[in-house]
């Protein structure tokens, strides 16, 4: 059960799949909790970019609490219609904007200057193979310069994911919820 913790629409119900498909691992209620509390006060008339949003519900947070846009990146043609009904049942439309993309490989279709950048990258595809998108997705956000100078970027990852340093970012804070860490970064200045 998927739901909205905070903001205009807190409490209202978000569609998702059934618990039995595997396909996409929606983010614990406590950690979302925890990350938005950590970002509340950057969130109001922010533009919000949500990449592999699977049903979209940290994207649909942040429009809940004052985000004034959010641009929703996804490629499972599952996950855009469960986003996009999400969006439509909550007649966030006007402040939405839902491109499917491969994060890694369609990059370019992101162009823009975004405040808050958020990435929950699958751990695992459907054979359990591990993944590790977070890193190609960090080099993504700095070739492709979608931060603006005071941008955060939020990075979920399986904590044994390997990943590289990026020098252009500044990793400033990390957060451990079970196996799961979440990084935040800025520019580096």
């Amino acid at each position: 059960m998927l739901k909205v913790l905070g903001g205009s629409d807190r409490g209202r119900m978000l569609k998702t799949l059934p618990h039995d498909d595997l396909s996409i691992r929606p983010m614990l209620g406590r950690m979302k909790k925890s990350i938005f509390d950590i970002i509340q006060f950057r969130i109001a008339n922010s533009s919000f970019l949500d990449l592999f949003a699977g049903v979209g519900s940290v994207g649909i947070e942040a429009l809940s609490r004052g985000a004034a846009s959010c641009v929703f990146a996804e490629r499972s043609r599952v996950s855009l219609n469960l986003i996009k009904h999400n969006v439509d049942m909550l007649g966030y439309n006007g402040r939405a904007k839902i491109i499917n993309c491969d994060v890694i490989k369609d990059f370019e279709t992101l162009r823009g200057k975004y405040d808050i950048v958020f990435m929950g990258p699958p751990y695992k595809d459907g054979d359990k193979k591990a993944l590790a998108l977070t890193y190609p997705a960090l080099k993504n956000v700095v070739k492709y310069d979608i931060l603006k100078e005071d941008s955060l970027l939020i990075a979920q990852r399986h904590i044994k994911e390997p990943l590289g340093a990026v020098s252009e970012l500044n990793n400033f804070r990390t957060e451990k919820y079970g196996d799961t860490i979440v990084a935040f970064y800025k520019k580096q200045r």
